[in-house]
């Protein structure tokens, strides 16, 4: 009955705790589930590349849940891809969940999202990043299943881009010039710890893997990453999350993206909207 409590999303909400289960707290991709109606949340991750300089990238994010269905992300890119740090631009990131199957120790979840971001970089890939190196739109949904300790989550995406701001042409001469992407993730949680739930502000240790993966279909070049991670959460407000994603298979040139390391710390407010 202890663990039962703790999978009940109306309970929790009630509580001030994280609205989502937290094996459903995806490092690399975002469930079908929302942040807590009402709720105000801050995301600083940074990012990097260690290969051929290390490159680092410093993601502030405002998180702002509307109600149980409606949330909103702002974020601001600032890197030293280029040389040296600055900053690259601004997204936009909304999802609305539209269906919810809620049962003993399980539920599942779907949702819709879209994205929308701009960048001052030059071009040098024909991937579609939004979060700094690429302008332009993305939409997709993504479908959630929590069994237990266990979450399962699948994403599908399209991504358009436009020339980036300040660059005048798409791509550096030379270079391939990003049009479009189908996107596409399967990304598994698994709750650790604790062994048995006694109250909300018992830390959290969860294990993820998802499989990220993007085609430009004009051409048919596709890229497969693996992106395990782990994941400890204090007192139901605060999150910590430590992942590396490295390419299996692919054949596109000068992703930013590829085998990278990930470093994010969150805060959540609750109850802070009328």
């Amino acid at each position: 009955m202890r663990f039962f409590k703790l999978l009940l999303v109306p309970i929790a909400i009630a509580m001030g705790t994280i609205s989502v289960q937290a094996q459903e707290l995806y490092v690399f991709s975002e469930p079908a589930s929302n942040m807590a109606a009402k709720s105000i949340g801050f995301r600083l991750t940074n990012e990097g590349v260690f290969s051929p300089d290390f490159r680092n990238r410093l993601i502030p994010e405002l998180m702002v849940g509307f109600n149980k269905n409606f949330m909103v992300h702002g974020q601001g890119y600032f890197s030293d891809m280029d040389g040296k740090y600055r900053a690259e631009g601004a997204g936009l990131y909304a999802k609305y969940r539209f269906l919810s199957i809620d049962e003993v120790k399980s539920h599942f979840r779907a949702a819709a999202f879209a994205r929308v971001g701009t960048s001052n970089r030059p071009t040098y890939s024909e991937d579609i990043n939004l979060e700094g190196d690429n302008t332009g739109v993305q939409a997709g949904v993504v479908f959630t299943q929590l069994l237990h300790k266990l979450a399962l989550s699948t994403t599908l995406s399209y991504s358009k881009a436009f020339d980036n701001m300040g660059t005048g042409d798409k791509a550096i001469t030379g270079m391939p010039q990003p049009d479009h992407m189908l996107g596409y993730s399967l990304s598994s949680g698994y709750l650790l710890l604790p062994f048995v739930y006694k109250n909300y502000n018992q830390p959290n240790l969860n294990l993820y893997f998802e499989v990220l993966g993007k085609t430009n279909p004009e051409n048919g070049k596709s890229y497969v990453d693996f992106a395990p991670a782990v994941q400890v959460i204090i007192n139901s407000r605060t999150r910590v999350d430590l992942g590396y994603r490295f390419e299996i298979a692919g054949n596109l040139d000068n992703r930013y993206n590829k085998n990278m390391y990930m470093a994010r710390v969150e805060f959540n407010f609750f109850n802070m909207l009328k």
